[in-house]
Protein backbone atom coordinates (compact mmCIF):
# COMPACT_ATOMS: atom_id res chain seq x y z
CA UNK A 1 0.00 0.00 0.00
CA UNK A 2 1.17 3.53 -0.80
CA UNK A 3 -0.14 6.11 1.67
CA UNK A 4 -0.98 9.69 0.80
CA UNK A 5 0.88 10.95 3.83
CA UNK A 6 3.63 9.61 6.08
CA UNK A 7 3.98 11.64 9.29
CA UNK A 8 6.97 11.56 11.61
CA UNK A 9 5.91 12.54 15.13
CA UNK A 10 2.55 12.74 16.90
CA UNK A 11 2.68 15.72 19.15
CA UNK A 12 0.01 18.34 18.59
CA UNK A 13 1.35 19.06 15.07
CA UNK A 14 1.42 15.45 13.86
CA UNK A 15 -1.86 14.53 15.55
CA UNK A 16 -3.75 17.44 14.02
CA UNK A 17 -2.16 16.93 10.60
CA UNK A 18 -3.29 13.29 10.64
CA UNK A 19 -6.87 14.22 11.55
CA UNK A 20 -6.91 17.00 8.92
CA UNK A 21 -5.77 14.48 6.30
CA UNK A 22 -8.52 12.08 7.40
CA UNK A 23 -11.10 14.84 6.90
CA UNK A 24 -9.88 15.10 3.28
CA UNK A 25 -10.24 11.37 2.76
CA UNK A 26 -6.47 10.83 2.65
CA UNK A 27 -4.65 7.73 3.85
CA UNK A 28 -2.08 8.32 6.59
CA UNK A 29 0.58 6.36 8.43
CA UNK A 30 2.31 7.83 11.49
CA UNK A 31 5.61 6.99 13.15
CA UNK A 32 5.88 7.99 16.79
CA UNK A 33 7.11 6.94 20.18
CA UNK A 34 6.85 9.33 23.09
CA UNK A 35 10.26 10.39 24.34
CA UNK A 36 11.32 12.21 27.51
CA UNK A 37 11.03 15.93 26.86
CA UNK A 38 8.03 15.74 24.53
CA UNK A 39 6.22 19.09 24.66
CA UNK A 40 2.85 17.37 25.04
CA UNK A 41 3.98 16.05 28.42
CA UNK A 42 3.90 19.57 29.84
CA UNK A 43 1.09 21.10 27.78
CA UNK A 44 -1.74 22.53 29.84
CA UNK A 45 -4.11 22.76 26.89
CA UNK A 46 -5.21 26.37 27.46
CA UNK A 47 -5.99 28.31 24.28
CA UNK A 48 -5.49 32.05 24.66
CA UNK A 49 -5.32 34.46 21.69
CA UNK A 50 -4.03 37.38 23.78
CA UNK A 51 -0.45 38.21 24.77
CA UNK A 52 -1.31 39.05 28.36
CA UNK A 53 1.80 41.02 29.26
CA UNK A 54 1.10 43.46 26.40
CA UNK A 55 -2.68 43.26 26.15
CA UNK A 56 -2.41 42.62 22.41
CA UNK A 57 -3.51 39.83 20.10
CA UNK A 58 -0.98 37.16 19.23
CA UNK A 59 -0.06 36.65 15.59
CA UNK A 60 -3.02 35.38 13.57
CA UNK A 61 -5.50 35.33 16.45
CA UNK A 62 -8.37 36.54 14.26
CA UNK A 63 -8.17 33.42 12.05
CA UNK A 64 -6.35 30.91 14.27
CA UNK A 65 -8.95 30.94 17.05
CA UNK A 66 -12.01 30.25 14.84
CA UNK A 67 -10.05 27.58 12.97
CA UNK A 68 -9.10 25.80 16.21
CA UNK A 69 -12.62 25.92 17.61
CA UNK A 70 -14.17 24.59 14.40
CA UNK A 71 -11.59 21.84 13.96
CA UNK A 72 -11.62 20.45 17.50
CA UNK A 73 -15.42 20.57 17.85
CA UNK A 74 -15.66 18.65 14.55
CA UNK A 75 -13.16 16.09 15.88
CA UNK A 76 -15.27 15.75 19.04
CA UNK A 77 -18.41 15.18 16.98
CA UNK A 78 -16.73 12.49 14.88
CA UNK A 79 -15.40 10.56 17.88
CA UNK A 80 -18.09 11.26 20.47
CA UNK A 81 -15.49 12.78 22.79
CA UNK A 82 -15.73 16.10 24.58
CA UNK A 83 -12.16 17.39 24.54
CA UNK A 84 -12.66 20.98 23.35
CA UNK A 85 -14.13 23.45 25.86
CA UNK A 86 -15.04 27.04 25.09
CA UNK A 87 -13.98 29.15 28.05
CA UNK A 88 -12.88 32.56 29.19
CA UNK A 89 -9.63 33.55 30.83
CA UNK A 90 -9.45 35.90 33.81
CA UNK A 91 -6.25 37.90 34.22
CA UNK A 92 -5.54 39.00 37.79
CA UNK A 93 -3.82 42.37 37.71
CA UNK A 94 -0.49 42.54 39.53
CA UNK A 95 -0.71 46.30 40.12
CA UNK A 96 -2.53 49.48 39.13
CA UNK A 97 -0.30 49.91 36.09
CA UNK A 98 -1.38 46.58 34.65
CA UNK A 99 -5.04 47.45 35.27
CA UNK A 100 -4.58 50.70 33.35
CA UNK A 101 -2.78 48.89 30.49
CA UNK A 102 -5.76 46.55 30.18
CA UNK A 103 -8.14 49.51 29.96
CA UNK A 104 -6.03 51.04 27.20
CA UNK A 105 -5.84 47.70 25.35
CA UNK A 106 -9.63 47.39 25.35
CA UNK A 107 -9.87 50.67 23.46
CA UNK A 108 -7.63 49.54 20.59
CA UNK A 109 -9.23 48.62 17.25
CA UNK A 110 -10.25 44.99 17.05
CA UNK A 111 -9.85 44.24 20.76
CA UNK A 112 -13.50 44.60 21.84
CA UNK A 113 -14.24 41.03 20.73
CA UNK A 114 -11.49 39.66 22.96
CA UNK A 115 -11.13 41.81 26.11
CA UNK A 116 -13.57 42.98 28.78
CA UNK A 117 -13.79 44.31 32.33
CA UNK A 118 -16.74 42.66 34.02
CA UNK A 119 -17.75 40.92 37.25
CA UNK A 120 -16.46 37.37 37.64
CA UNK A 121 -18.27 35.91 40.68
CA UNK A 122 -15.92 32.94 41.09
CA UNK A 123 -13.03 35.37 41.39
CA UNK A 124 -14.81 38.19 43.23
CA UNK A 125 -16.29 35.86 45.88
CA UNK A 126 -13.73 33.07 45.84
CA UNK A 127 -10.36 32.60 47.57
CA UNK A 128 -8.48 34.63 44.95
CA UNK A 129 -6.27 37.59 45.72
CA UNK A 130 -6.99 40.39 43.24
CA UNK A 131 -6.60 43.74 45.03
CA UNK A 132 -6.10 45.58 41.72
CA UNK A 133 -8.99 43.87 39.95
CA UNK A 134 -9.04 41.65 36.90
CA UNK A 135 -9.82 41.58 33.20
CA UNK A 136 -11.45 38.91 31.06
CA UNK A 137 -10.33 37.39 27.78
CA UNK A 138 -13.78 36.51 26.46
CA UNK A 139 -12.72 34.31 23.52
CA UNK A 140 -10.55 31.53 24.97
CA UNK A 141 -10.79 27.81 25.50
CA UNK A 142 -8.96 24.66 26.51
CA UNK A 143 -8.32 21.25 25.01
CA UNK A 144 -8.05 18.00 26.96
CA UNK A 145 -4.98 17.07 24.97
CA UNK A 146 -4.00 13.85 26.81
CA UNK A 147 -7.49 12.42 26.34
CA UNK A 148 -7.60 13.36 22.68
CA UNK A 149 -4.15 11.91 21.94
CA UNK A 150 -4.94 8.68 23.80
CA UNK A 151 -8.17 8.24 21.83
CA UNK A 152 -6.41 8.92 18.54
CA UNK A 153 -3.67 6.44 19.36
CA UNK A 154 -6.21 3.68 20.01
CA UNK A 155 -7.93 4.47 16.72
CA UNK A 156 -4.66 4.43 14.78
CA UNK A 157 -3.63 1.14 16.37
CA UNK A 158 -6.94 -0.47 15.40
CA UNK A 159 -6.46 0.71 11.82
CA UNK A 160 -2.77 -0.32 11.79
CA UNK A 161 -2.00 3.26 10.79
CA UNK A 162 0.79 3.89 13.29
CA UNK A 163 4.21 2.39 13.89
CA UNK A 164 5.39 3.13 17.42
CA UNK A 165 9.10 3.64 17.04
CA UNK A 166 11.77 6.30 16.81
CA UNK A 167 12.76 6.53 13.16
CA UNK A 168 16.47 6.58 12.35
CA UNK A 169 17.51 8.85 9.50
CA UNK A 170 18.90 5.95 7.49
CA UNK A 171 15.38 4.44 7.44
CA UNK A 172 14.05 7.42 5.49
CA UNK A 173 14.26 7.57 1.71
CA UNK A 174 12.79 10.32 -0.45
CA UNK A 175 12.85 11.07 -4.14
CA UNK A 176 10.98 12.77 -6.96
CA UNK A 177 7.93 10.50 -6.82
CA UNK A 178 7.50 9.73 -3.14
CA UNK A 179 9.09 8.75 0.14
CA UNK A 180 9.41 5.70 2.36
CA UNK A 181 10.07 5.08 6.03
CA UNK A 182 11.32 1.64 7.04
CA UNK A 183 9.88 0.30 3.77
CA UNK A 184 6.43 1.90 4.16
CA UNK A 185 5.65 3.98 1.07
CA UNK A 186 4.01 7.39 0.85
CA UNK A 187 3.33 10.19 -1.60
CA UNK A 188 4.46 12.82 0.94
CA UNK A 189 6.57 12.62 4.09
CA UNK A 190 5.93 15.38 6.65
CA UNK A 191 8.26 15.85 9.60
CA UNK A 192 6.37 16.92 12.73
CA UNK A 193 9.18 16.00 15.08
CA UNK A 194 9.00 19.11 17.27
CA UNK A 195 12.08 19.74 19.43
CA UNK A 196 13.65 16.45 18.27
CA UNK A 197 14.68 18.24 15.10
CA UNK A 198 17.47 20.50 13.96
CA UNK A 199 15.43 22.31 11.35
CA UNK A 200 16.72 25.85 10.70
CA UNK A 201 14.95 28.50 12.78
CA UNK A 202 13.91 26.24 15.65
CA UNK A 203 14.65 27.31 19.23
CA UNK A 204 13.85 24.72 21.93
CA UNK A 205 12.08 26.17 24.98
CA UNK A 206 11.55 24.19 28.15
CA UNK A 207 8.23 24.34 29.99
CA UNK A 208 7.26 22.83 33.33
CA UNK A 209 3.77 22.44 34.75
CA UNK A 210 2.05 20.90 37.74
CA UNK A 211 -1.13 18.97 38.35
CA UNK A 212 -2.40 19.93 41.80
CA UNK A 213 -5.35 19.13 44.03
CA UNK A 214 -7.22 22.06 45.59
CA UNK A 215 -10.16 20.58 47.54
CA UNK A 216 -13.41 22.47 47.26
CA UNK A 217 -12.29 25.11 44.76
CA UNK A 218 -15.07 25.77 42.24
CA UNK A 219 -13.69 27.21 39.04
CA UNK A 220 -15.14 27.30 35.53
CA UNK A 221 -12.67 29.91 34.26
CA UNK A 222 -9.02 29.77 33.29
CA UNK A 223 -7.22 32.10 35.69
CA UNK A 224 -3.86 33.73 35.14
CA UNK A 225 -1.88 35.75 37.63
CA UNK A 226 1.76 34.98 38.22
CA UNK A 227 1.02 31.60 36.65
CA UNK A 228 -1.92 29.87 34.99
CA UNK A 229 -4.63 27.80 36.69
CA UNK A 230 -7.00 25.49 34.79
CA UNK A 231 -9.63 23.18 36.30
CA UNK A 232 -9.66 19.64 34.86
CA UNK A 233 -12.19 18.00 37.21
CA UNK A 234 -12.29 16.10 40.53
CA UNK A 235 -10.59 18.94 42.44
CA UNK A 236 -7.60 18.71 40.07
CA UNK A 237 -6.03 21.73 38.37
CA UNK A 238 -3.17 22.32 35.97
CA UNK A 239 -0.68 25.00 36.96
CA UNK A 240 1.96 26.59 34.77
CA UNK A 241 3.87 26.66 32.78
CA UNK A 242 7.37 28.06 32.95
CA UNK A 243 9.67 29.15 30.10
CA UNK A 244 13.39 28.41 30.00
CA UNK A 245 15.82 28.66 27.08
CA UNK A 246 18.84 26.93 28.67
CA UNK A 247 19.35 23.35 29.93
CA UNK A 248 16.09 22.48 28.21
CA UNK A 249 16.52 18.70 28.50
CA UNK A 250 17.14 18.55 32.26
CA UNK A 251 13.59 17.43 33.15
CA UNK A 252 11.46 18.59 36.10
CA UNK A 253 13.25 20.79 38.61
CA UNK A 254 12.56 21.72 42.22
CA UNK A 255 13.27 25.35 41.33
CA UNK A 256 10.43 25.51 38.79
CA UNK A 257 8.09 23.61 41.10
CA UNK A 258 8.71 26.04 43.95
CA UNK A 259 8.35 29.03 41.62
CA UNK A 260 4.93 27.88 40.39
CA UNK A 261 3.73 27.14 43.93
CA UNK A 262 4.92 30.55 45.12
CA UNK A 263 3.05 32.28 42.27
CA UNK A 264 -0.04 30.20 43.03
CA UNK A 265 0.06 31.18 46.70
CA UNK A 266 0.16 34.85 45.64
CA UNK A 267 -3.00 34.30 43.56
CA UNK A 268 -4.97 32.01 45.83
CA UNK A 269 -5.62 31.49 49.54
CA UNK A 270 -6.26 27.74 49.63
CA UNK A 271 -4.38 24.51 50.45
CA UNK A 272 -2.58 22.97 47.47
CA UNK A 273 -1.32 19.40 47.03
CA UNK A 274 1.04 18.56 44.18
CA UNK A 275 -0.07 15.43 42.35
CA UNK A 276 2.21 15.44 39.28
CA UNK A 277 5.10 17.47 37.95
CA UNK A 278 5.70 17.61 34.18
CA UNK A 279 8.45 18.96 31.95
CA UNK A 280 8.60 19.20 28.18
CA UNK A 281 10.48 21.01 25.43
CA UNK A 282 8.49 23.17 23.03
CA UNK A 283 9.64 23.63 19.43
CA UNK A 284 9.45 27.43 19.11
CA UNK A 285 10.65 29.35 16.08
CA UNK A 286 12.97 32.33 16.38
CA UNK A 287 10.23 34.69 15.20
CA UNK A 288 7.51 32.82 17.16
CA UNK A 289 5.63 31.83 14.00
CA UNK A 290 5.10 28.29 12.64
CA UNK A 291 7.50 26.68 10.18
CA UNK A 292 5.68 25.08 7.22
CA UNK A 293 6.51 24.05 3.70
CA UNK A 294 8.29 21.72 1.33
CA UNK A 295 11.80 20.58 2.12
CA UNK A 296 12.20 18.43 -1.00
CA UNK A 297 10.23 16.96 -3.95
CA UNK A 298 8.31 14.61 -1.62
CA UNK A 299 9.10 15.93 1.87
CA UNK A 300 7.73 18.74 4.02
CA UNK A 301 7.84 20.14 7.54
CA UNK A 302 5.27 21.30 10.09
CA UNK A 303 7.04 22.55 13.19
CA UNK A 304 7.76 25.57 15.36
CA UNK A 305 4.27 25.82 16.91
CA UNK A 306 5.66 26.63 20.36
CA UNK A 307 3.46 27.46 23.33
CA UNK A 308 0.35 28.17 21.21
CA UNK A 309 0.39 24.86 19.37
CA UNK A 310 -3.22 23.94 20.13
CA UNK A 311 -4.45 27.19 18.62
CA UNK A 312 -2.08 27.18 15.65
CA UNK A 313 -2.09 23.51 14.60
CA UNK A 314 -5.49 23.27 12.80
CA UNK A 315 -4.87 26.28 10.57
CA UNK A 316 -1.28 25.18 9.91
CA UNK A 317 -2.34 21.66 8.94
CA UNK A 318 -4.95 22.92 6.48
CA UNK A 319 -2.57 25.53 5.08
CA UNK A 320 0.18 22.95 4.54
CA UNK A 321 -2.14 20.40 2.92
CA UNK A 322 -3.56 23.10 0.63
CA UNK A 323 0.01 23.84 -0.41
CA UNK A 324 1.16 20.23 -0.90
CA UNK A 325 -1.96 18.85 -2.56
CA UNK A 326 -3.54 21.84 -4.31
CA UNK A 327 -0.49 23.98 -5.06
CA UNK A 328 -1.74 26.97 -3.10
CA UNK A 329 0.98 29.43 -2.02
CA UNK A 330 2.17 29.55 1.55
CA UNK A 331 1.77 32.64 3.69
CA UNK A 332 5.33 34.10 3.71
CA UNK A 333 5.05 34.59 7.49
CA UNK A 334 5.11 30.81 8.04
CA UNK A 335 7.07 29.63 5.00
CA UNK A 336 10.02 27.48 6.05
CA UNK A 337 11.99 29.11 3.24
CA UNK A 338 12.45 32.22 5.40
CA UNK A 339 15.15 30.30 7.29
CA UNK A 340 16.83 28.82 4.23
Amino acid sequence: MRYDLLILGRGIAGAVLAESARQRGLSVHLFDRKQPGSATLAAGGAVNPVVLRRGSLCWGAEFLMPSARSFFTAWDRRTGLSCWHDDVLVQLFADAKQADQWKQAMARPGMAAFLARRPEPEIDHGPFRAPYGHGTVTDAGWLDLPRLLDAQREELLREEAITECVVAEDEVQAGLHGASVAGIQGRWLVRCTGPFSDHPGLVPVKGESLTVRIPGLKLSRIVHGGTGLLAVGNDLFRVGSTFKWTDVWEGPTAQARDWMLDRLSEMLDAPVEVVEHHAGVRPAARDRKPILGKTGPSTAVMNGLGARGVMQAPWCAKHLLDHLLDGKPLDPAVDAARYA
